[in-house]
């Protein structure tokens, strides 16, 4: 099996555990919403899907071992499409047609990405300058991305992805020199980016869960869209990834890309409805994985401008 191929399958799988995560933060996000984000930390649910986000990332982490950045980081859009499925499922729904169209157009322009970028293993790692230069650009964008203002749940999952998508860069560097065997293993670089990476890593997290709070749809599709550019500019720019193809490939790569995020609009547009959870059982319960516990129970509010009448609201 090509080390390409050993890539692809891992980044697959941290896709389908990434979007499980996804779900979970948006529902317990809808739960608490208004409560504050650092509330969410005396709640098992909450640390399940942070130990799905742990697995996900540490596979992430090991695909990078074996393919560039620029075909790892496009397979992240799984994510969204894996989430489909899930929140239709969660919701107690078929998926659309129009999701079963997003769906299509995702994977079409990713398959493009991938014949442009299916490059040698990576061998370049940012050097320590070029690391806090990068964090330090990072760092004042998710600073204007997370002001006050409109759309702040686009804004922080922005945010989040850029973080993401940096942290991921940072990773490859990490794995790389330490890997090698060219110098020691816990050089100055290893140690000094691997710090970097953590803080990158929580801020997407806690980012992404202030996000979700909007629904998931949307963050989600925003989170995918700015994980792989964060990390295809690094990669294009300070670690020596070309895509393959000349000015074809070029032109393919945009084509795909263009097709992706067309997919990932689509899909962004059904938002799975929330549904009550027994915290007994965190993973099932944040998955809601049952969807007949969704439609036998059915909640009261109370009508507007009638507080004293309740009618059922079906979810």
């Amino acid at each position: 099996m090509s080390a390409v191929l050993v890539a692809v399958v891992l980044s697959l799988v941290s896709a389908v555990a990434y979007a499980a995560a996804a779900v979970a933060q948006e529902r317990l996000a809808s739960r608490s919403a208004g409560s504050g984000t650092l509330r969410l930390l005396a709640r098992g649910a909450w640390w399940w899907s942070v130990g799905l986000n742990a697995a996900a990332a540490l596979l992430h982490v090991v695909a990078l071992k074996y393919g560039p950045l620029t075909v790892v980081q496009p397979l992240g859009a799984l994510t969204l499409v894996a989430a489909v499925p899930m929140g239709a499922r969660l919701a107690g729904r078929r998926v659309s047609a129009v999701e079963w169209r997003g769906t299509a157009l995702t994977l079409l322009g990713l398959a493009a990405i991938l014949v442009t970028a299916s490059g040698p293993a990576p061998d370049d790692v940012l050097s320590v300058p070029e690391a806090l230069t990068v964090a330090g650009a990072t760092a004042a964008l998710i600073g204007l991305l997370s002001r006050p203002g409109a759309r702040p749940g686009l804004r922080h999952a922005g945010a989040s992805g850029v973080a993401s998508g940096v942290a991921s860069a940072l990773t490859q560097t990490v794995t790389v020199a330490a890997t090698d065997r060219s110098g020691p293993l816990l050089s100055v670089q290893v140690v000094g980016v691997a710090l970097l990476v953590a803080a990158f890593a929580a801020g997407g997290l806690l980012l992404s869960q202030t996000a979700y709070r909007g629904g998931l749809g949307g963050p989600l599709a925003m989170v995918t869209l700015a994980n792989p550019l964060a990390a295809a500019v690094i990669g294009l720019a300070l670690l020596g990834e070309r895509l393959q193809g000349g000015p074809a490939g070029v032109l393919l790569a945009l084509a795909g890309a263009g097709l992706a995020s067309w997919g990932v609009v689509l899909l962004s547009r059904t938002t799975p409805a929330s549904v009550p959870a027994d915290d007994d059982h965190p993973v099932a319960a944040v998955l809601a994985l049952d969807a007949g516990s969704a439609a036998a129970e059915p909640a009261l509010v109370p009508r507007p401008h009638d507080p004293g009448h309740l009618t059922t609201a079906t979810r």
